[in-house]
């Protein structure tokens, strides 16, 4: 049987109970998607109480954190200790740095670590065992495959246990990722999959909006407005997809498709054209990048 992804629920809200603080945090890297995870966790209930550290390569963008006290901000360029001064003794440190700096930045901060910290590496193509390898033995890693709409708490976050990761490694990772969307615990063998579908996934469905909207406009419509049309409609078409209870897009699509409506002939026309393995051949060239990327950095 195909393993089914679970959306893991909350601690919080399963239990009824207080949300409990995080404990100390360390970011490396504040791009675009570890900036997204900052600010929803210190917006979230599990904020931790301490400052989060976080570092930045220049002292321009770490300015930017000034007048934020629940930030403390280290710059690479004023300070080449940045990063290990960021992670000394957090109880967390995330690594969003590009995969081609994990292996320096985890040698780098190696000997700062205390023996209980969980290392959450949120780099594409990067597997736990080549984290593990250069820090102190039974640190734990924990791997994370996030997304763009983690920016406004719509994310989807694919989570796995590297080789010492126990249960309350992957809850701390959870937690912070509950914090900005949806969380999905999945074997590391899987991971590259959800990067393809999840990582990736926003810039697909950019395309197929961008797709449906000019050819809109070449049957007429002004592209202002049939770009307005189509993504109303990719949103009222998700809508009615999360609330049907058992996520069934093929009914979902048939109570649309009336036969020999013209619904029923756009549908020909896609799937003649092999939309399926086209999807497919798409997911599995992302996939073979995430391992070529995982190779290159062992």
């Amino acid at each position: 049987m195909p393993h089914r992804l679970k959306n893991v629920t909350p601690a919080a809200e399963s239990t009824n109970a207080p949300a409990t603080p995080l404990p100390t945090i360390a970011m490396i890297g504040t791009g675009n998607m570890n900036s997204a995870i900052l600010y929803g966790l210190l917006d979230s209930p599990v904020a931790p109480r301490d400052a989060v550290r976080v570092t930045t390569r220049s002292q321009a963008s770490a300015e930017k954190f000034a007048a934020d006290d629940r930030i403390t901000a280290f710059a690479l360029e004023t300070d080449p200790e940045a990063n290990r001064k960021a992670a000394s003794g957090a109880d967390i440190v995330l690594l969003g740095v590009k995969p081609a700096q994990i292996v320096a930045v985890a040698e780098d901060i190696a000997d700062v670590l205390h023996p209980e910290t969980v290392v959450i590496s949120v780099a594409a193509g990067i597997e736990t065992a080549t984290v593990e390898a250069r820090l102190p033995e039974g640190i734990r890693v924990v791997r994370v495959m996030p997304n763009t709409p983690s920016q406004i708490g719509l994310g989807a976050t694919g989570v796995a246990a590297g080789k010492a990761a126990d249960a309350q490694a992957m809850a701390l990772a959870r937690t912070i990722f509950e914090s900005v969307g949806s969380v999905y615990e999945v074997p590391e063998s899987q991971i590259s999959a959800i990067g393809a579908v999840a990582g990736s996934g926003p810039a697909h469905v950019y395309l197929l909006i961008e797709q449906m909207a000019r050819a809109t406009e070449r049957l007429g419509v002004a592209y202002e407005e049939a770009l307005d049309l189509t993504v109303q409609t990719f949103k009222g078409a998700i809508e009615m997809a999360l609330q049907d209870e058992h996520r069934d897009v093929i009914d979902l699509r048939r109570k649309v498709t009336s036969p020999n409506g013209t619904t029923e002939q756009s549908i020909k026309v896609l799937l003649d054209a092999d939309l399926t393995a086209t999807f497919e051949q798409a997911l599995r060239a992302n996939q073979r990048r995430s391992d070529e990327l995982a190779a290159e950095n062992r």
